[in-house]
């Protein structure tokens, strides 16, 4: 298969995984609701249908990334597509929340496959010169699902029940492997190197059992100490994994100004942004009344903005340092979630909808070139682990961030069912969650900019 054509088909592949789970994420949030009232669950397991997705997606990131640039990209991505396929179609068959949960937990497996060999994929297919603007057009994907999430999730959730969002993704799924069967090449940076088995152990154990730890805290008596071993563990992870020749997780990248601050401010952001979907699901369909299709509708605001900036964004990084666009997009960000700090139940919408063009803004100028910005400060035998890397940053944000939430929601609501009678406990928790949130954001400003300028230097070295 020639060049244009491997690129082609690497491109179309990808961009189309890549709608696939911000879609689901986005979607699933109308759906909370009315899942809640199916199955007669309380705010804080509802919590873990969109959580224990995350963490499953987030702990297993790494050793999937790493595996890929041993055994190969397309050979995981094609198995996690798959195993994201069959379950996705099986949470809509869920007759518990808990079984939906544990379907919920192997769907994020298969998409830790999917997103650990997404860039890298691309970033291997793809020259330096072009690795912005494919990557902005990636990005763009991601937020064209979170804008379709919302429409289609709410109306589907609306008309056909919330089971229907998990059949259409799964059809989506489905085209996505026959498509794939046009991808012939496969990619291996690492080829020949040992996996380690036992870092990958440590690492999933202590990853998970630490953001559990913390999302538990203050509802289950034993999850100081399961906070405590996860914690143990990731330390004892991190000395491991310096003392090995194939580390599942090369730490000396992290000696890279770039790579490690560009990185943390992936995690920065996520951490802030991330569970605003899921409070404004809440905010409008119980505080505000609207019904989830109406509540899609305002919701698209934000995600629209975000497609449409993405690649242009994402090919201006090819000529702009990137932590000049990438800071600029996380201060933005900060001043849209400080604004949801004064939100009230009587609220004007078109003012919320202002304030989502905004936020919407900030995200597309920080996302694609900081995602350049890591891509472009490895050589190509690691972009599996930093495309992995990455992925891990942003799915532990999004942990962190629903873990912040739920905590709140704890402290605010307790273990009781949705009801009118809550919504000032609700409304309360909304806005300190935003207040926190606005906090960690600013402080992704600083990390932003202090990943200097190597990263366009890196990729035209190249």
């Amino acid at each position: 298969m020639g060049t244009k054509m491997v690129k082609k088909y690497a491109l179309i592949v990808i961009t189309l995984a890549s709608f696939l789970t911000p879609f689901m994420g986005s979607a699933i949030n109308l759906a909370i609701p009315a899942i809640g009232r199916d199955f007669n669950s309380n705010t804080i397991i509802l919590s873990w249908v969109a959580t224990s997705y995350i963490l499953a997606s987030a702990a297993f990131l790494v050793p999937f990334g790493r595996l890929s640039d041993i055994i190969g990209r397309k050979r995981i991505f094609l198995i996690g597509i798959t195993v994201f396929f069959i379950f996705t179609f099986l949470c809509g068959l869920a007759w518990s929340i808990q079984v939906l949960i544990i379907f919920r937990i192997i769907q994020g497996v298969g998409s830790a496959m999917i997103f650990s060999t997404g860039m890298a994929i691309l970033s291997s297919a793809f020259p330096p010169q072009e690795r912005g603007k494919v990557l902005g057009i990636n990005v763009a994907t991601v937020y064209v699902g979170l804008s379709l999430g919302p429409v289609l999730g709410g109306t589907l959730n609306h008309h056909f029940g919330w089971q229907a969002i998990f059949f259409f993704t799964s059809i989506i799924a489905l085209v996505v492997i026959i498509i794939s069967s046009k991808l012939k090449t496969d990619w291996t940076g690492s080829s020949g190197e040992s996996f380690d088995y036992i870092g990958s152990l440590l690492y999933i154990i202590g990853f998970i059992s630490f953001m559990y730890g913390i999302s538990s805290v203050t509802t289950e008596p034993a999850a100081k100490a399961v906070l405590l071993a996860g914690f143990v563990l990731l330390i004892v992870f991190g000395f491991y994994e310096m003392r090995i020749k194939y580390p599942v997780l090369n730490l000396s990248l992290f000696k890279n100004v770039t790579y490690a601050f560009s990185n943390l401010a992936a995690l920065i952001n996520y951490s802030a942004t991330f569970s605003l979907g899921f409070l404004l699901s809440l905010y409008f369909q119980e505080i505000q009344g609207y019904d989830s299709q109406i509540t899609g509708m305002i919701l698209l605001a934000q995600p629209v903005i975000m497609a449409v900036l993405s690649p242009i964004t994402g090919a201006l990084s090819d000529r702009v340092e990137p932590r000049i666009l990438a800071t600029l997009g996380m201060a933005i960000t900060t001043l849209g979630l400080f604004f949801f700090c004064f939100l009230s139940q009587n609220t004007s919408v078109p003012l919320i909808v202002i304030n989502l063009v905004f936020l919407g803004t900030g995200f597309a100028l920080f996302s694609s070139p900081n995602s350049n910005a890591v891509m472009g400060s490895v050589e190509k035998r690691y972009y599996g682990i930093a495309s992995s890397t990455l992925g891990t940053m942003r799915l532990t944000g999004q942990a962190v961030s629903m873990a912040i939430v739920t905590l709140l929601m704890t402290i605010y609501l307790g273990n009781a069912e949705l009801t009118p009678a809550l919504r000032s406990n609700l409304m309360t928790c909304t806005k300190a969650s935003f207040a926190i949130f606005s906090l960690i954001s600013f402080g992704g400003i600083f990390a932003s900019w202090a990943r200097g300028k190597r990263a366009k230097k890196i990729a035209e070295a190249r």
